[in-house]
């Protein structure tokens, strides 16, 4: 056995390990768990989107906890300034001198609660840390932890008080999916589990900060074919020219879509990607990009059937008809 089949093996022992902690806290989403730990294995952030009360909150906990990591939690309003999340240059009396006080952003594991509800100034703050895991202070750079892992959530519901992400923003999360309501079994398991203690206060970590940089690591490690890539930018290609887009996908999606897809495969022991990896990940990659136009009735199209059609649409491999 060489030493990149054990690598790969390794990998996948430790994420299928990371998504079965937190699934002692989640119950019943295993599928959300797993692209919330396929995002941080790919290097990407994550945005929920969904009601409050489904677990949003706990979910971006349970992953810090099990990696052992920092976790920082910033509530989304509108009175939020950037510098309540980056942090902020401080005289210092006895020193004389200005010292750089590092803002929640500098946690491992960093949970934005109700993204869309701070200003759009504040939500830029964002940008350069997601792209460049570094933030800009007073023309001072300071390079953020690593792993670096942003969380963010919004209500797709309320609209009073809420700023909507531009696209710019909504370009720097590599996957985008929500919680959903569970079923009345998986709820019954969720209050008996609540009952004496919170899961989350028991929970121990399984990996820890350096494991998860290693692992990261050998998820770009796996090898990917020139098929796979071109399958990939065909997909996104297909959501600039859908006429129901008005703004398809950009460049960054191929990559993370590949790089999504390159972690899936991780997961499942496996160094090499297949179209299956690419197929499973497109809706929760590529859909929260799209800048859909309203229809004859003033609806709008459902993004993820947009992203199920091209996939019906457009062939694994270009010789195809």
């Amino acid at each position: 056995m060489t030493a990149e089949t054990l690598a790969h093996r390794g990998a996948a022992i430790g994420l299928r390990r990371l998504a079965d902690n937190v699934e002692q806290v989640i119950t019943g989403k295993r599928h959300v768990v797993e692209l919330a730990v396929l995002a941080l294995a790919s290097g990407g952030h994550l945005l929920l989107e969904d009601v409050p009360g489904v677990g949003k909150t706990v979910l971006a906990r349970s992953l810090a906890r099990s990696i052992d990591g920092g976790f920082a939690r910033v509530q989304g309003a509108p009175d939020l300034l950037p510098a309540d999340v980056t942090g902020s240059s401080i005289y210092v009396q006895h020193l004389q001198e200005f010292e750089f006080v590092p803002g929640p952003l500098f946690a491992n594991v960093v949970l934005v609660d109700e993204l869309n509800r701070t200003t759009p100034r504040t939500q830029a703050a964002l940008l350069e840390a997601m792209e460049e895991h570094q933030v800009t202070v007073d023309g001072i750079t300071h390079d953020l932890p690593h792993p670096h892992f942003v969380v963010a959530t919004q209500n797709p519901l309320e609209h009073v008080g809420t700023y909507p992400l531009p696209e710019s923003q909504l370009d720097r999360f590599a996957l985008a999916t929500s919680v959903g309501y569970p079923t009345t079994t998986e709820e019954s398991a969720v209050v008996r589990a609540q009952v004496l203690r919170h899961p989350l206060e028991s929970l121990q970590p399984v990996l820890t900060v350096s494991d998860v940089a290693r692992l990261q690591e050998q998820v770009r490690a796996v090898p990917v074919t020139d098929e796979i890539i071109a399958y990939a930018v065909r997909l996104v290609d297909g959501t600039r020219s859908h006429p129901g887009v008005e703004l398809g996908a950009s460049p960054r999606a191929t990559i993370q879509l590949i790089h999504a897809a390159q972690a899936r495969a991780a997961m499942e022991g496996r160094d090499y990607v297949l179209p299956d990896d690419v197929k499973a990940l497109a809706p929760a990659v590529l859909a929260h990009r799209l800048i859909v136009g309203r229809g004859p009735g003033g609806d709008q199209p459902d993004k993820r059937a947009i992203v199920a059609q091209l996939l019906q649409a457009v062939p694994v491999s270009g010789r195809e008809t």
